[in-house]
């Protein structure tokens, strides 16, 4: 599968600016970053910039301040943290556009970087304001998009710009729609798809897609219950997505007439409440009583996952099996985190869940390729367009 769109390796960069959207959402921890994952993510695309003697001016969001100046949400120890990772200095602009910071960019010399502030302070990002587009690439000559995670939003920084410079992929963004279009029409088989998290709304088109593509779906996380209830089994207390039983109910009706096989659990393991300290029981079916929630997949679900993903050609895993946050209901999300890791086929993990569980165990090196996207990953799976990517030049 080829790329099609421009790749920022093709681009002629010396001497000129160039404004790059990066996706530098990360958590912060009292006015410092917590996880510095996305960021380093971004260095390869930087680092080649500045190599061949561009300028660069960086543009991202970070949470949702709506289109106001919130000062805990302010970019500036993102830019801090940036500075020490490239080990040279990362100027910081005042404000996203205006005659101030174009000021600052037209004095950047090649390889000075300068970060704008956070992009959603500006109530004209989200709407894709073309006044607020115009202003960001009044900033620069070329633009890139390396920002994967924010590719499915059309927003002025996303997608708007795109329109007014000449537009390239980063290294970031041109790897995640290669590796994740690579799961769909390229797959080593058996393709296993491993899918959690709590609700089928989330995923639907995902498995839609893939009861057409993959040999084996596996289900698991609070959406079983959704399954569940679809085939009138007892859920009792367990967090039930109202509108995904009849989505559930339509994909087992799918299922049936595909190829694929759908699994869903066939243990549980429960809890009187969604806490680390309540009783907890394992139970050897999957109707719940009421009083209790499934909070995990049993051990025997678990191991049947695990046989499943060791046997595949190629595993895609989102989202997690259990409340893994709470430790006496992490292990189905363990035993297919190990498994994943372990599996001698290509492993890509997508989703800020089950990337995070991948961190906790201590897994994340052992995958073929961690997604930084979580619903623009979904997006491409489904097989819908990015916005972010279209509006880029074609190769």
């Amino acid at each position: 599968m080829s790329f099609s769109k421009a790749s920022v390796r093709d681009a002629e960069v010396a001497g000129k600016r160039v404004l790059v959207r990066v996706d530098f959402n990360v958590p912060l921890d009292g006015g410092r970053v917590a996880d510095d994952t996305r960021i380093r993510a971004a260095l390869p695309t930087i680092e080649a910039l500045r190599e061949r003697g561009a300028s660069l001016v960086l543009v991202s969001h970070l949470g949702r301040p709506k289109g106001e100046v919130v000062p805990e949400l302010s970019l500036k120890p993102v830019g801090e943290r940036l500075a020490e990772l490239l080990g040279a200095p990362v100027q910081q602009a005042p404000a996203v556009v205006g005659a101030d910071v174009e000021t600052l960019a037209a004095g950047l010399s090649p390889g000075g970087v300068l970060l704008l502030e956070n992009v959603r302070y500006e109530p004209g990002e989200t709407a894709n304001d073309a006044a607020l587009a115009e202003a960001l690439a009044r900033l620069a000559d070329l633009y890139v998009n390396d920002a994967f995670g924010a590719a499915h939003r059309a927003h002025a920084s996303t997608e708007g710009v795109a329109h007014r410079l000449p537009g390239y992929a980063g290294l970031l963004l041109q790897s995640e729609v290669e590796r994740l279009t690579a799961v769909v029409e390229s797959p080593g088989r058996p393709l296993v798809v491993v899918l959690g998290g709590a609700k089928v709304s989330d995923k639907v088109g995902v498995i839609d897609r893939f009861l057409e593509v993959a040999d084996g779906i596996l289900i698991g996380g609070a959406m079983c219950f959704s399954f569940f209830r679809a085939q009138g089994i007892a859920t009792g207390d367990s967090l039930v997505e109202e509108q995904g039983v009849e989505l559930a109910e339509e994909a087992l009706a799918r299922a049936g007439d595909s190829q694929c096989e759908l699994l869903l659990p066939v243990d549980l393991v429960l809890g009187r409440s969604f806490d680390a300290d309540t009783e907890r029981r394992e139970s050897d079916a999957v109707e719940v009583a009421d009083g209790w929630m499934g909070l995990d997949v049993g051990p025997r679900t678990a191991a049947t996952y695990a046989e499943r993903i060791a046997a595949a050609g190629t595993v895609l895993w989102n989202g997690p099996m259990g409340a893994f946050e709470l430790a006496p209901f992490a292990a189905g999300t363990r035993t297919v985190a190990e498994a994943v890791a372990a599996a001698p086929g290509t492993t890509v993990v997508g989703g800020g869940d089950s990337v995070a569980a991948l961190n906790e165990f201590g897994l994340a090196e052992k995958v073929d390729w961690v997604s930084t996207g979580g619903g623009a990953s979904l997006e491409l799976l489904e097989g819908k367009k990015l916005p972010g990517v279209e509006a880029l030049r074609d190769a």
